[in-house]
């Protein structure tokens, strides 16, 4: 069975990618089944809003930032308003996509196939070209370990942004884990239901992350937030051991 047409909707949650963001929105809009793109601006403070709407995105901002969770679910309620207007039998595909992929955007179909063709409630890109990520490690490991635990699977990549989702899919795993801990949640929280995840190689990749004080504390925030998702999640973190 072939998928109808216009049936996917992106959703782009971003924040001061004004160098990429007008490269990624139209490398997504030209995947196959997409009808709408939408950028998240959580907050940036250069042009990253202009950039995206220039592309012909349509584009949502957060006044002040507000985390990548909550981007994504401004995001996804746009959606939801517009299957509504539309009054579609079935809600759109919500393919998620980073602001910095740039034209590797145009790489992201196969993402969508499995969930579109009913084989996966979600999927998870698994990047097929490796950036360097300078102390990234630590917070894959991290995810990656804590949702080994909780559900006995572990993703290759488990931080990975770039997903595809049904829409009960989405609302299952409401409320999202707050800020940079929301991959780490979705994958929990979807397994605990019973719900089928697929892995994905894609030919996407990312800007490479540096060693400066801000990347720093970029990672920092990541393994803040991860750590708390996880805490909910698994009572058995919040013990001492021993």
């Amino acid at each position: 069975m072939v998928p109808p047409s216009g049936d996917v909707a992106v959703v782009i949650p971003a924040r001061n990618e004004f160098d990429r963001v007008a490269a990624t929105v139209q490398a997504a809009a030209g995947l196959p089944g997409v009808s709408i793109v939408i950028v998240v601006d959580d907050g940036s403070t250069d042009g990253t809003a202009a950039a995206a709407q220039d592309a012909g995105a349509s584009v949502l901002r957060h006044g002040r930032r507000r985390g990548k969770a909550a981007a994504m679910e401004t995001g996804a309620e746009a959606v939801r308003l517009l299957d509504d207007h539309d009054r579609r039998d079935q809600p759109r595909y919500l393919l998620f996509l980073d602001g910095d992929l740039a034209e590797t955007a145009a790489g992201a179909a196969p993402l969508a196939e499995p969930v579109r063709a009913g084989r996966a409630d979600m999927t998870i890109a698994v990047f097929s070209t490796r950036v360097k990520q300078g102390g990234h490690g630590f917070v894959v490991g991290l995810s990656g370990s804590g949702i080994m635990r909780a559900t006995g699977w572990r993703p290759a990549q488990p931080l990975n942004g770039q997903r595809c989702l049904t829409r009960a899919a989405f609302e299952a795993a409401r409320p999202l884990a707050p800020g940079f801990g929301v991959e780490t949640g979705l994958t929990i929280d979807l397994l605990r239901q019973g719900m089928r995840i697929v892995e994905v190689e894609v030919p996407l990749g990312h800007r490479a992350t540096g060693g400066d004080w801000r990347s720093q504390l970029h990672r920092a925030r990541q393994f803040a937030d991860v750590g708390r998702a996880l805490a909910v999640r698994w009572p058995a973190l919040r013990r001492p051991a021993g």
